[in-house]
């Protein structure tokens, strides 16, 4: 067992914990799977051929063959829209993170571990930058609600179960990860560079 300031916590449920955090598809019927499998088929060719910033929901409607009430009811806006579009790609980092080979999945040390999410993410960022931002950038504090961010920050936070004060250090390092900060430092410090200083950034608080 790991103890830290949170209190003591068994090794055996930090992975239930996990589990319990992950996204997970929405249920429906089959008649409305369809319908959102071809507006998020619609809206991923959209944004891929002009750019997220440049499409509008109309435009995904019509591509989708679907009602713009119909569209804007299920997905409320294209943040909502670019949300939806992240799920599947963020589920299977969240499946690598739980069951997947190390230094990602189990089996490695902590330090190991977080590096391993810090390069995987920062690989994920990078491939959905502009989606991952209008996500995370569509209210104050829009980012911290969503899902995902609690999962990523609860697997950090368990990486860090022997640091002084796991909870802030694991929001600490994700604030580096923040798609909005990684795409303002980006065209000036370049992809190789930003890789490099996260990982000293993950191995200094660990």
């Amino acid at each position: 067992m790991a103890r830290n300031d949170n209190g003591l916590r068994s090794a055996s449920a930090m992975p239930m914990s996990l589990e319990l955090l992950r996204t997970t598809p929405p249920k429906e019927r089959a008649d409305a799977a369809r319908n959102r499998a071809a507006v998020l088929e619609a809206a991923a060719r959209l944004f891929a051929q002009h750019g997220v910033e440049a499409v509008s929901m109309d435009q995904v409607a019509a591509a989708a063959g679907v009602g713009k009430g119909t569209l804007f009811r299920r997905f409320g806006d294209k943040s909502g829209l670019a949300t939806a579009l992240l799920d599947a790609r963020e589920r299977v980092l969240q499946e690598a993170v739980l069951h997947g080979p190390p230094p990602l999945g189990p089996g490695a040390p902590a330090e190991e571990r977080l590096t391993g999410f810090v390069n995987a993410y920062f690989d994920y960022l990078l491939e959905h930058l502009a989606l991952v931002r209008m996500s995370e950038t569509s209210g104050p504090g829009a980012r911290y609600r969503i899902g995902a961010y609690r999962f990523w920050h609860r697997h950090v936070a368990i990486l860090l179960a022997g640091t002084p004060d796991p909870d802030h250090t694991a929001h600490a390092l994700l604030a580096a990860l923040g798609a909005e900060h990684v795409a303002a430092l980006l065209p000036e410090l370049g992809e190789q560079r930003m890789r490099a200083g996260l990982l000293r950034l993950a191995r200094a608080m660990t």
